[in-house]
C-alpha cells in the first residue's frame, strides 16, 4: 500500500470523515478548535495540508515572529479565513487585507537583500514597502505592557473604517 511521507494512504479519507462530523445541523452546530502539529514548520506536509483543507480558518504561529519578539506570533501570510470575502466583510476590508498581505509578502522577499546589502541599496519603493511592513507588524503585535494602555484604548476606540484607513 503506497503512503505519503510515512502517513497512511487513507489519511485524506479518514480526515474527511472526521471533519464532516463536525458540522452544523438543524438541531445545532459544533465549533471546533483544533491544534495541529506541523513537523519542521512545513505546511505542505500531508497531515497539516489535509487538515487545513477542511478548516474554515487557520491561525499559524510563527517561530520567526516569536524570535523577533512579536507576540502574538501569528503569521498573517500563512493564516487564512474563508470569512475574509467581500460579500462578508465588505470590499474595502477585503481589499485592504489583500494589500496588507502583498506588502508583508514583498517584505519577506526583501529580507535576504536587506540582510546582505542593507536598506540603503533598496529602491525608494522597496524602502517604503519595508517601512509599511514594519508598521503593519507592530500594529498586529501586542506590546508586552499593553495593559497600561488599556484605559487610553477604551477612551479612544477606533471605528473599523478608521482602522482600515490606517493601512491605506
Amino acid at each position: 500500500m503506497p503512503s505519503a511521507v510515512g502517513y497512511q494512504p487513507t489519511l485524506s479519507t479518514e480526515m474527511g470523515s472526521l471533519q464532516e462530523r463536525i458540522t452544523s445541523t438543524k438541531k445545532g452546530s459544533i465549533t471546533s478548535i483544533q491544534a495541529v502539529y506541523v513537523p519542521a514548520d512545513d505546511l505542505t506536509e500531508p497531515a497539516p495540508a489535509t487538515t487545513f483543507a477542511h478548516l474554515d480558518a487557520t491561525t499559524v504561529l510563527s517561530r520567526g515572529l516569536a524570535s523577533k519578539g512579536i507576540y502574538p506570533a501569528v503569521d498573517p501570510l500563512d493564516s487564512t479565513s474563508t470569512m475574509l470575502q467581500p460579500r462578508i466583510v465588505g470590499n474595502e476590508h477585503s481589499e485592504t487585507a489583500q494589500r496588507v498581505k502583498q506588502t508583508l509578502q514583498r517584505y519577506k522577499e526583501l529580507q535576504d537583500i536587506i540582510a546582505i546589502l542593507g536598506l540603503d541599496e533598496l529602491s525608494e519603493e522597496d524602502r517604503l514597502t519595508v517601512a509599511r511592513a514594519r508598521k503593519i507588524e507592530r500594529f498586529l503585535s501586542q506590546p508586552f505592557l499593553w495593559q497600561k494602555f488599556l484605559p487610553v484604548l477604551r477612551e479612544s476606540m477606533l471605528v473599523l473604517q478608521k482602522l482600515l484607513g490606517d493601512f491605506n
